[in-house]
């Protein structure tokens, strides 16, 4: 089984010569599976966290192992290989390419990963389908609502089949009915194919029936809701 390890993880950083303490001493253990909610106000470190725990990031101390593997200690090309193969990360300003059509964003992880063919070019369709943006898989960026970035940017990040899904304000820029398809989605493809989901999120409704939620206040991550023996 998958596992990702976040052992004593701090991260600090440097503003006008002081130093500011933005996580201190996390830890927190991920399993296949498990549905993982992390609040907090804005400028809590939410996002931090997320990009630390997905390699996107290097933390001030302590360590992150997947599999018993520390992640620190690979080369960034074993990094960005272990991402493509287990992570999808969504991010909260979407990170789309402007001068690539929606169905070309939502394909470049299988690109870069050397997996692109016919199955995956229609998975990518059924999800743009399930998604609702379809008939803007030609489309620009530039020409999308916010909603629609938020749902091209999930389903690139489900392109690959990964293992571990983060996600950063997820429903962000979605309405109650759109953030309700995406949560059921999301769920289902936990159930079926295993896949963890780590949402950093102030949508509670969105959180709710996840197995366990984390609140980051002060640097610190508390658990404040655990189901996951049950």
């Amino acid at each position: 089984m998958n596992k990702i390890e976040c052992t004593n993880l701090s991260k600090s950083f440097f503003l006008n010569n002081e130093e500011l303490n933005v996580l201190n001493e996390i830890n927190l253990s991920i399993e296949e599976s498990n549905l993982i909610g992390i609040t907090g106000k804005s400028g809590a470190g939410k996002s931090t966290l997320l990009h630390l725990i997905a390699g996107l990031d290097k933390p001030s101390s302590g360590d992150i192992t997947f599999n018993n593997n520390s992640i620190l200690s690979m080369t960034s090309n074993e990094i960005s290989k272990l991402r493509l193969i287990n992570f999808g990360f969504v991010y909260q300003f979407h990170h789309l390419l402007e001068d690539l059509t929606i169905e070309e964003n939502i394909l470049i992880p299988s690109i870069l990963k050397n997996s692109f063919n016919n199955k995956v070019k229609n998975k990518s369709i059924d999800l743009m389908k399930k998604l609702d943006i379809y008939d803007r898989k030609d489309s620009l960026p530039w020409k999308l609502s916010g909603g629609e970035k938020q749902r091209a940017a999930i389903a690139r990040a489900l392109i690959n089949d990964p293992k571990f899904l983060f996600l950063d304000e997820p429903t962000g820029n979605l309405d109650k009915e759109n953030a309700s398809i995406i949560q059921n989605l999301l769920l289902d493809l936990s159930t079926t194919k295993g896949i963890s989901l780590i949402a950093a999120s102030h949508d509670n409704e969105f959180i709710k029936s996840f197995n366990s939620i984390y609140s980051l206040n002060d640097s610190k991550l508390v658990e404040i809701k655990s189901n996951l023996n049950e």
